[in-house]
């Protein structure tokens, strides 16, 4: 994978600026989110991994959140997806959680970063007997110093995903981040925008994704809902975001990526 230019691309969309008023065009780091939908295209339904690994390759971020990574499951040819797609970035940090289990596999969230990890951790956000879920946290050691990064894949329904998002910002090992950037991005399932408003605005976390309509990901041939977000900390100055609408995204899952470029 080759290093990123550090530039906007066209079609990007401007979010904050710097000291002299205009976007700068330059960051530091590049994230991308995104469900990969164990690599089965959204309307084909052709399993094809190496679909995913090019819309990734082409955006060349530096922080990859993936949701729906399988496991030694029968539909992926029983690969291990975290295992080809590490092997494919060759970055230093790495963190699989498997989250729903299968008779024959199952299937997570996945990390990669082009820096290591300080420190790791998975938590559960398994909601009662509805499908298990799950979160990944990581401090990233980059050149520009230590952030705390959360993957997410949230619940269906609307009262689960507050519980777990206040879950989340409760727990134990949420706490070890305090003080640093902070980024939590993930696929949500919040159709109609009101995690914005509820514990994530307490923390004085906002949503990158804004306004919702300019940021749909679902479904990736036809999208209507903005169901991919990130939020951030005021530590995290966001240069711009996009949501990745090439042809080969709108087949390789039923999800489109979403980019984030911003300065810590």
């Amino acid at each position: 994978m080759q290093t990123r230019p550090g530039r906007l691309n066209a079609g990007d969309v401007p979010i904050a600026k710097s000291e002299t008023g205009f976007a700068t065009g330059v960051y530091d780091v590049r994230l991308l989110t995104y469900n990969i939908h164990k690599g089965v295209g959204g309307r084909d339904r052709l399993y094809r991994l190496e679909r995913i690994v090019e819309v990734i390759d082409r955006e060349q971020p530096d922080l990859i959140c993936l949701q729906e990574v399988t496991h030694g499951a029968r539909r992926s040819r029983f690969h291990d997806q975290a295992r080809i797609l590490a092997d494919h970035f060759q970055f230093p940090g790495t963190a699989f959680q498997m989250n729903v289990h299968w008779k024959v596999g199952g299937y997570g969230n996945l990390l990669l970063s082009r820096w290591p990890f300080r420190c790791r951790h998975h938590i559960s956000l398994r909601c009662q007997q509805k499908k298990p879920r799950g979160a990944q946290l990581v401090v990233v050691d980059t050149p520009f110093g230590p952030m705390h990064l959360v993957n997410v894949h949230l619940g269906l329904a609307e009262r689960e995903r507050h519980w777990q998002i206040a879950h989340l910002l409760d727990h134990r090992l949420f706490a070890e981040g305090n003080g640093m950037p902070l980024i939590i991005a993930g696929d949500s399932n919040d159709w109609r925008n009101t995690l914005v408003g509820g514990r994530l605005a307490g923390m004085s976390l906002r949503l990158v994704s804004s306004p919702p309509s300019k940021f749909r990901t679902f479904p990736a041939w036809l999208p209507l809902g903005s169901l991919d977000k990130v939020f951030c900390c005021d530590r995290v100055k966001v240069a711009a975001a996009h949501v990745v609408r090439t042809q080969t995204a709108r087949r390789a899952s039923d999800h489109l990526p979403m980019v984030v470029d911003f300065d810590i």
